[in-house]
């Protein structure tokens, strides 16, 4: 059997850590183009010019419009030719950071600084496009995963506490979907091309830690977080929603979980909450879909409850979802190109919609 395993090639976590970012700078240049929000790149403003004249590098700034679309990306490319930057730096959330991976396009090394906790997307060797409008335009995968993820946890605690508690969501989900690949010998992304893969041991074991770190230090990370400071339980988590998480579903496959977070797009209600509160309802859907026992279900629902985050419709702001609508949820949730079909088991239409109303029910 083919398996196949992948991840960034350095990690590095602490406190202060974009003061070193002209020490990780110089290994592949003297001059990066940083790609993120001003606001984001106001927030550490102070540090980028101390790393800049502590190491003797120069950085560059893009101005990035706040969305990762085709035409962004081609103005950014453009940018960093004409400022002779050797290596783009990716600082921010999501859409930052997958328009620096875009830019760089595994042609030039690319550093990953993530300003929140709220994804698993700095680890990743994929990126989401949008259209400028932000609607959804297309996934983009590369030859290689980023170079250096470079992860400072005194910015990540001044953060807003809503975006490591929804990253939380997006790292509850690891396990329970790379479990699910594992029993159904599903293709995950590490596999690429050649036929694909299936996940190692190594990315499940990394995928049943990264969900033991949340039980055991969740709570006590959220609410070091709405105190501003850096803890070893906020470090720990801040570990499982970037690397343990990003390594988990890269390496371990996606499942129903993800899936269902996707077929709730077409709800308008759902649109204003983020990634992982979505998909933290949809691990509990999951584990309906599994019928899976009843003490691991509560296990995950009283975590969500502890931290926040969402476990029944209501929690979205839906009071009532029509019998159409929840149709058209499932429906979208098991098109065939999504990830609900490594489950290792047929799933339809008709069963996401019955455990999307069960598990609702549970977890009200």
């Amino acid at each position: 059997m083919r398996k196949a395993f992948i991840s960034p090639s350095k990690f590095v976590q602490g406190e202060g850590e974009i003061n070193n970012l002209g020490n990780y700078v110089k290994l592949f240049g003297k001059t990066a183009l940083v790609i993120g929000h001003k606001d984001d790149i106001a927030r550490v403003i102070d540090k980028l010019k101390y790393t800049e004249k502590q190491y003797g590098i120069k950085l560059c700034y893009g101005n990035f419009s706040g969305e990762c679309s085709r035409e962004e990306v081609a103005r950014l490319t453009e940018a960093a030719k004409t400022q002779d930057c050797e290596t783009i730096v990716g600082l921010g959330g999501g859409k930052a950071i997958d328009t620096a991976k875009c830019v760089a396009n595994s042609q030039k090394p690319v550093i990953i600084v993530p300003t929140i906790a709220a994804t698993d997307a700095p680890t990743s060797s994929s990126a989401v496009l949008y259209h400028t409008d932000g609607s959804f335009d297309d996934y983009a995968y590369f030859k290689s995963n980023p170079n250096i993820v470079l992860v400072d946890t005194e910015v990540i605690a001044k953060a807003p506490v809503r975006f490591l508690v929804s990253g939380m969501g997006d790292a509850l989900s690891t396990y329970f979907e790379a479990r699910a690949c594992a029993a159904s010998f599903a293709k995950v992304n590490a596999g690429g091309q050649c036929g694909g893969a299936s996940g190692t041991r190594t990315a499940l074991a990394l995928a049943e830690l990264c969900y033991e770190t949340l039980l055991e230090d969740g709570y006590k990370a959220k609410l070091a977080c709405e105190g501003k400071v850096v803890t070893k339980a906020l470090e720990n988590i801040v570990e499982a929603n970037i690397l343990l998480s990003g390594l988990g579903f890269e390496s371990g496959g996606l499942a129903a979980a993800h899936a269902i977070h996707d077929g709730f797009t077409v709800v308008e209600e759902a649109h204003k909450f983020y990634h992982g509160e979505k998909v933290a309802f949809g691990t509990i859907t999951q584990l309906v879909l599994e019928n899976a026992d009843s003490a691991e279900i509560d296990e995950v629902i009283d975590f969500c409850k502890l931290v926040g985050l969402p476990t029944c419709l209501k929690d979205f702001g839906i009071k009532e979802l029509s019998r159409e609508k929840l149709m058209e949820v499932a429906e979208k949730a098991c098109i065939p190109e999504e990830s609900i079909h490594n489950m290792p088991f047929k799933v339809t239409a008709a069963d996401v919609a019955a455990a999307i109303i069960a598990a609702d029910k549970l977890g009200a």
